[in-house]
Parts: C-alpha cells; sequence; structure tokens
C-alpha cells in the first residue's frame, strides 16, 4: 500500500474497533502472498520451475464433480459444470494458453501486486480459508473422482471491495478484454470496477451457470487471520474467478475450482501442506523474484516467495483495513476544488436505488459496509441489497475525490428519507449486538432514527 496513512487508522474508527480490522490488514500487507494469482505480468522469457502437467491424458471437457459431503449446489447446466469459457480444460492446459509461464489461468499464479484489479459490488465467494475440514465452519476442498477439480466450501459475501488476479481470469475473451485495457500487469486499471471483469463477475455472466465467482477481500482476515505457509510441488485448487453455487448453508456457497499440481503458498501460517482424505489447500504460487532453481523444501519456497498484495496506489473507498480510505471526519473531509463532482446526481444515486421494500440500499449500506466484520455477512446482505443494479457512478466518483469510505451522502449533504432511516437505526443496533462498532458511534454520521 501506498498511500498508508496515519488518518485512516484514526478516521476508520475507535481501537476497539482496529484492533479486528485495520490491526489486521495492515499485518496482511506485510505477510499476504497467496490466495490468487497467475502472473499475467512480468517478463516471460525468465526461467522458472517447472511445473508438473496434471492429468496424463487429455480429459473431456466439462467433467461433473464428484458430490461434496455438504448440501449439494445449485443445479447446473446439462453435462455438468461450466467451468471456463471456452469449457475446455485441454484448452487451458495447452501451454499456448497459458496467461504465464509458470502454469495456466487456473494456477493462480501471481507476479506483481498490480496483478490485483480493484472491484466493487457482490455477491462474490472468498475462498481464502477453504481447505480443511476442521474450523468452526467446514471449509473443506475435496478433490472430484478425476482429480481435476475440487469442491471447496467458501465465505459467501454479499457485497464490498473484491480483488481479482488477471492472470487467472477464466474466461478467455474476458481476460483479453481485460488484458487489452488494464496492461499486461493490470496496472493502468488501479480505480474500483475500471477493469472489464469486474463488471461480468458484479453481473454474474463470468461463467455460464454460476451463481457468483470466487474472488479475494480482506473482509474476514479479523476472524481468521493472515499469513503465509510455503509448500512444495503438490496439486492445490486455484479458485480464483472459479465459478460457485449455493448451498443449503446461507453463509456457505460452494466453487468448483480447477487443480493444478505445482509449488504454492497457502495463506496462513504454520500450515500443515498435505491434508489427507481427498482434500487439498485453495491456495496460490507467486514465483521467487527473480525466478531461482526449483525449491526443494517448504522452508525454502516460504522464505523465497515475494510478499505480494493488492497495490492500488492510493487508498479505495469503502475497502476494509489499511487499502480502504477512512470515514468522514464531520468539518475535516471535504470535495477537493475543482473535483466535478456533481451533488444533485449523487444525491439522486442515493434517492433511486431501492431495495424491495423501497428502502435506499445506498444508504443502509453505507452505514453498515464500511464497520462489517465477518460475522455480520448477513446484515450487509440485507443494508447492500440490490445495489449492484443501481448506478453508483458519481457517488465513487465524489468517495475517490474526497478519499474518504461509505461517505458521498456526507458529503454532498443528501438525506434518506423516514423509512430509510428506520433501516439504518435497526442495523446499527444489530452491529452493535454482535460487538461491532456502527459509523454512527465512530463519527456521529448514518445514525437513523427509530
Amino acid at each position: 500500500m501506498t498511500h498508508a496513512r496515519t488518518a485512516h487508522v484514526y478516521a476508520r474508527g475507535p481501537s476497539n474497533l482496529f484492533s479486528s480490522r485495520v490491526t489486521a490488514a495492515s499485518y496482511l500487507l506485510l505477510l499476504l502472498v497467496v490466495m490468487f494469482a497467475t502472473g499475467c505480468g512480468g517478463d516471460r522469457s525468465q526461467s522458472q520451475p517447472t511445473p508438473k502437467p496434471l492429468p496424463t491424458t487429455t480429459p473431456a471437457p466439462s467433467p461433473t464433480p464428484a458430490p461434496s459431503p455438504t448440501p449439494a449446489p445449485s443445479p447446473t447446466p446439462a453435462g455438468g459444470i461450466v467451468h471456463f469459457v471456452p469449457n475446455s480444460h485441454a484448452f487451458w492446459s495447452n501451454p499456448a494458453n497459458w496467461t504465464t509461464t509458470f502454469g495456466p489461468a487456473y494456477a493462480n499464479i501471481l507476479l506483481t501486486g498490480s496483478n490485483f484489479l480493484p472491484c466493487r459490488g457482490g455477491p462474490f465467494a472468498l475462498c481464502y480459508y477453504s481447505g480443511p475440514s476442521s474450523g468452526t465452519e467446514d471449509l473443506s476442498c475435496t478433490l472430484t473422482a478425476d482429480g481435476l477439480y475440487a469442491n471447496c466450501n467458501c465465505f459467501d459475501i454479499p457485497y464490498g471491495v473484491y480483488f481479482v488476479d488477471i492472470n487467472a481470469i477464466l474466461n478467455h475473451s474476458v481476460y483479453e478484454n481485460t488484458v487489452a485495457q488494464c496492461g499486461i500487469d493490470g496496472s493502468l486499471c488501479a480505480t474500483l470496477n475500471s477493469a472489464p471483469v469486474c463488471h461480468s463477475i458484479n453481473q454474474g455472466t463470468l461463467i455460464p451457470g454460476a451463481n457468483l465467482f470466487s474472488t479475494f477481500s480482506f473482509d474476514c482476515i479479523p476472524t481468521n487471520g493472515i499469513g503465509q505457509t510455503g509448500c512444495t510441488q503438490a496439486p492445490y485448487a486455484g479458485c480464483m474467478t472459479a465459478p460457485c453455487f449455493k448451498t443449503g448453508n446461507p453463509s456457505i456457497v460452494q466453487c468448483s475450482c480447477p487443480v493444478f499440481d505445482g509449488p504454492y503458498q497457502v495463506g496462513q501460517n504454520n500450515q500443515a501442506c498435505t491434508l489427507g482424505d481427498d482434500l487439498v489447500w485453495s491456495a496460490a504460487y507467486a514465483p521467487p523474484t527473480p525466478p531461482v532453481a526449483p525449491i526443494v523444501s517448504s522452508a525454502a519456497a516460504e522464505a523465497a516467495a515475494p510478499a505480494a498484495v493488492p497495490s492500488p496506489g492510493t487508498c479505495l473507498p469503502d475497502a476494509p483495513g489499511a487499502v480502504g480510505c477512512p470515514l468522514f471526519v464531520p468539518g475535516t473531509t471535504v470535495l477537493p476544488p475543482n473535483s466535478g463532482v456533481n451533488c444533485a446526481k449523487v444525491c439522486d444515486e442515493y434517492g433511486t436505488c431501492l431495495q424491495t421494500a423501497a428502502v435506499q440500499t445506498g444508504y443502509t449500506c453505507d452505514a453498515t459496509l464500511c464497520t462489517d466484520q465477518c460475522n455480520d455477512r448477513d446484515l450487509l446482505g440485507t443494508a447492500c441489497s440490490n445495489l449492484t443494479q443501481c448506478d453508483l457512478s458519481e457517488i465513487i466518483k465524489a468517495e475517490t475525490a474526497a478519499e474518504c469510505s461509505c461517505c458521498a451522502s456526507q458529503l454532498c449533504g443528501c438525506n434518506p428519507d423516514a423509512k430509510t432511516n428506520k433501516a439504518i437505526f435497526a442495523l446499527n443496533q444489530q452491529q452493535r449486538n454482535r460487538g461491532i462498532t456502527p459509523q454512527c458511534d465512530v463519527n456521529g454520521t448514518l445514525c437513523g432514527s427509530p
């Protein structure tokens, strides 16, 4: 993060809020090294470890994954789950179509921080912690019978800021369009939703038949942590942009992630690289820079892997933790001169974006989103309902210009109606009941009324 500021920490809330959100996210800026990836930037002529090809025979397109022990996914198209576009494992496994010299898109290779493209919307899946079957929630990744895929249980995140590795986009035409607009390393798309892949994910069109798609976000770091364990060559699930489906558990989705055989890093400390019982990690690989001879031990792999995190170059409105902009500070946070922001349009976007209950969802989302934790994903789903269907361009423009989060209504003096104020009041109390400090208690804004 190149724009970290003390003011960010102060303005995101009091110390009890930042002990969970900002501190953990700041820690991640030193340790995060996995999750996604397929290096689309960098020098493709460099030497590198040679990944072991996965199947020895060419598989038929669209194999149907073996059943998972968790609730079955929603119905999928005839012929099984569509994993790629084009839906051919042979196409994506062909080195001529790899996005980096280290492996195909589904290997989730990361070469540089700018490979992460920032997006805002949802819903999306978070598979960063998936692999083992132990824990308070079953986040297991179970291999299919043919070993080509893993059924991974992942967190369902209803709305927020997320990141896509430009090299791990499993729709080839969307990948090409994104590279054309963002550059081979993604560095030309540092602002929210400037990458074409963001639109495809938010509109649910990236891969046919899927309810949502796997990406990365900082949302669950306060409760689930962050870290790094380097592992030598073995199969792992490359879940970035994989298709995901609702299950019987409203907080968990199941993603069908392609499996790659190669070195990788797990995004938590001191983990066993081999899980057993047909389980694999959801992981990624950040090759050493510069590449070195093949790594022969987990300790060497961990030491050689570069620290790599989303690096937007400035704070991102509404993102959690250290990558996010601060909350509104009354009397201090203002629109800069000549920002070009049309406040009448900002207020119109707030006033006309409605939930099914006619609540103005821009206000309720702002009141909840920038203080949410992983344990209130259901509240966030209610607060931000229908927001992806609305035009928020002027709201995002205002927050980007003023470098603040969940703040456009305060910047422009927009006011919610009585029904929306009542919904805000209730959401604030529900966050308090879960040990979360709402924005109202941080800066006295978006408090609502009973």
